[in-house]
């Protein structure tokens, strides 16, 4: 036999019941979602938004998808020479761009990835379906999210200049020879 002492668990009962009487009075920060709106900060993420014009159908979006939920479809049509001299383009043109939603985790990767602007955040979070079959979203649909993005926000006042904007408000040189890369 051992002379340990017998624990009750009074203390444990009472230390219980005391977190329990701290938490009723406690007022709870459950937002009572859907009579009162959330308050939702203005660069949110709830839906991608298509921004079919300037998509160019390079796949990039679908190739890094981890989920692989972006479903795209096109078609190539000849462009006609310009100026003479000129030759015959061939483009591509988006007939189908759908992602499932059912399988979306949401993680943005298409968004950045995009290099011409096509793929967007719209803070859009109220799309609940019936159906999982209704949670593919073509691009006709994806394309009513754009009127709900918002403006990106306006650089600040000490920032550098865009490169994109330097090099097009750059003067032409004149009568510069081109460059030879020379190994």
């Amino acid at each position: 036999m051992t002379d340990e002492p017998k624990h009750s668990g009074i203390p444990g009962v009472l230390k219980g019941l005391a977190t329990t009487a701290r938490t009723m009075v406690t007022p709870a920060h459950t937002g009572e979602y859907p009579s009162v709106e959330p308050d939702l900060p203005p660069r949110s993420r709830g839906v991608i938004a298509l921004l079919a014009e300037n998509c160019t159908v390079c796949m990039l979006c679908a190739r890094e998808c981890p989920d692989w939920c972006i479903y795209i479809d096109s078609h190539k049509e000849t462009v006609p020479a310009g100026p003479e001299g000129g030759r015959d383009r061939q483009r591509n043109v988006l007939d189908r761009f759908a992602i499932d939603y059912s399988l979306c985790m949401y993680c943005g990767i298409c968004v950045e990835v995009c290099p011409f602007d096509a793929l967007f955040w719209s803070p859009e979070f109220e799309y609940a379906e019936t159906d999982i079959r209704d949670m593919l979203h073509e691009k006709e649909r994806l394309g009513q999210w754009m009127e709900t993005v918002p403006e990106p926000p306006a650089l600040a006042d000490n920032s550098a200049e865009p490169n994109e904007l330097a090099a097009a408000n750059r003067p032409a040189r004149k009568g510069a020879a081109p460059r030879v890369r020379r190994s």
